[in-house]
């Protein structure tokens, strides 16, 4: 006889958190035992990620940043949220694709930190409002961000006196 984690997962929170890309049975069962379904004791998503130990640090001293680094934790949610960030690399769904923009732009750490960032959110967000979370996909994700993109470059050329026309 096999034990259904999934369904006891589902009946304690109330919420599917497999549904998240990279969060199986075991991660959404790490993070509740560690934290548990009631989230009343934090009282935004950023408070949340900062216990989890997945915020930057701003050491900041006469304006100049003098680190940045997360702070070290043997947070063991935060290990399992880390370990579904890394597993989003051959991911084919928006947060895959964010993970891998992420790795183009920053170390493989820093991207995997900031993707388990992410996690953390969407799993407060879920387990506070009670909603499901549906993947918009990899093409969505490629089309937004294109979007941003032009708009900022519009932006930043109407400054300077151009237009862009595409």
């Amino acid at each position: 006889m096999a034990f259904d984690l999934r369904t006891h997962l589902f009946a304690m929170c109330g919420v599917d958190l497999t549904r998240i890309n990279g969060v199986d049975e075991m991660t959404a069962f790490k993070v509740l035992a560690e934290v548990g379904p009631d989230m009343t004791r934090f009282p935004t998503s950023k408070h949340f990620a900062s216990w989890l130990g997945l915020c930057p640090g701003t050491r900041i001293s006469g304006g100049k940043v003098l680190s940045s680094a997360t702070k070290r934790s043997p947070n063991r949610a935060a290990q399992a949220l880390r370990l579904a960030a890394a597993a989003l690399r051959t991911s084919q769904s928006a947060l895959g694709a964010y993970y891998r923009r992420l790795c183009a732009r920053l170390d493989k750490p820093r991207a995997i930190t900031a993707a388990a960032h992410k996690l953390a959110r969407l799993i407060y967000a879920m387990l506070t409002k009670g909603t499901e979370y549906v993947d918009q996909g990899e093409l969505y994700y490629e089309e937004r961000y294109k979007q941003r993109v032009m708009h900022h470059l519009t932006k930043r050329a109407q400054a300077m006196g151009y237009s862009l026309t595409p």
